[in-house]
């Protein structure tokens, strides 16, 4: 398998579009302290933008429709999407904007850093995305394929996402720790 460095235009900068039908972001927090809930978000795009020469002026810009959330529960999906959460009526976008990658991303399974300004409900963050390059390919149309997974933590209170209710025995209803896991399937242009 070629590595992404061989795919390359000659002036070492490739540009790749996410896929949105072969990429995903999906999120899990506790739910009374003692259950993990899970949901992914449906409608995700972006550009990736590598520089092979200098692998930290690397760029990826990805947007995720707010909207799309998806927990398997039609009236928690509902309380999402509202003023208690994202409020997607304001913000319909939640967005990644890397400042700069450390690390190589050479042969499959390299692993590597995204450093850069995630922006929920209309609140931006650093974050460190921890990446693993999974591989380049050929598809069976004739394009070039290029795979990523990352993953992360936030709180969401970082982000304005403060609503939570009090239990009668301890603690809250919605943990305050959010991890987030990526899947990137990017097409070359």
């Amino acid at each position: 398998m070629r590595t992404v460095q061989e795919q390359v235009t000659g002036t070492g900068i490739s540009t790749w579009q996410i896929d949105p039908n072969h990429s995903l972001a999906e999120f899990s927090a506790k739910h009374m302290m003692i259950t993990t809930v899970k949901g992914r978000f449906g409608r995700v795009g972006g550009t990736i933008t590598v520089d092979e020469r200098n692998p930290d002026r690397s760029r990826v810009e990805a947007e995720i429709e707010a909207a799309s959330i998806d927990t398997r529960a039609e009236q928690r999906d509902q309380h999402l999407r509202s003023p208690d959460f994202l409020d997607v009526e304001n913000y319909p976008q939640i967005t990644f904007l890397s400042r700069r990658v450390e690390g190589s991303s050479r042969n499959p399974g390299d692993e590597f850093r995204v450093i850069g300004d995630l922006t929920i409900r209309g609140t931006t963050r650093e974050v460190t995305l921890h990446a693993v390059y999974e591989g380049i390919g050929k598809d069976p149309w004739g394009g070039e394929r290029v795979s990523f997974s990352a993953t992360t933590k936030i709180d969401r209170r970082d982000f304005g996402l403060t609503w939570n209710q009090a239990l009668e025995a301890g603690g809250v209803l919605v943990g305050n720790e959010i991890k987030i896991s990526i899947e990137v399937q990017a097409v070359r242009q």
